[in-house]
């Protein structure tokens, strides 16, 4: 039996919501995203990016901090870069959803049709964004950000707006390639500068 509405962020309960919200995306998605409502707020899901984002950022800087001290020193530019791409991280991850949720939403009407709006697909790519909570962690940050933005979002498709399998893994493989491609051009850029 379904719960009759997914486990959502909550500014009563931040932490709490959180931690259950992200338990229930990553570890049961096909029953998180067939009780959500698409329509709704959008200042929970805004906000439930900026802890996100926050964490990961700030987790992702000690891990490169770490790193430079394994490998040979840390100097004073490592520790401002860190904590300046950590911050970034952060405070950018909003936008970048929404720049996110914008790609998704012209697969969608394109393959969906015309069911969705902005609103509704950043909420989706919000909670579908709990798959960053570990891309800090070396070698699982690229899993886990292709597999928020390939397989928690094509179970979004298909279970929010009742589509079939394949027309949802092409709409979210279409809305993949362009995001996915930019992750990669951004990430090539930080590391060459």
């Amino acid at each position: 039996m379904q719960n009759p509405k997914a486990p959502e962020f909550d500014l009563a309960r931040p932490f709490s919501s959180a931690l259950a919200t992200i338990r229930a995306v990553l570890l049961s998605p096909r029953v998180f995203f067939s009780n959500l409502s698409a329509e709704g707020r959008l200042r929970e899901p805004v906000l439930f990016v900026l802890l996100v984002g926050t964490i990961t950022g700030v987790l992702g800087a000690v891990v490169a901090l770490i790193s430079n001290v394994v490998s040979g020193g840390l100097g004073p530019g490592d520790l401002r870069a860190a904590v300046l791409e950590g911050l970034l991280f952060a405070l950018l991850s909003p936008v970048g959803v929404a720049v996110a949720a914008g790609v998704y939403l012209l697969s969608i009407r394109t393959f969906v049709g015309k069911v969705a709006d902005l609103p509704q697909v950043y909420r989706l790519l919000a909670y579908a964004f709990s798959a960053f909570a570990i891309a800090w962690v070396p070698v699982l940050g690229s899993v886990a950000i292709s597999y928020a933005l390939l397989v928690l979002m094509g179970i979004a498709i298909k279970e929010v707006y009742e589509t079939s399998f394949l027309t949802a893994v092409i709409t979210a493989l279409v809305g993949f390639v362009p995001v996915g491609s930019a992750l990669v051009w951004i990430t090539a850029v930080a590391l060459s500068s």
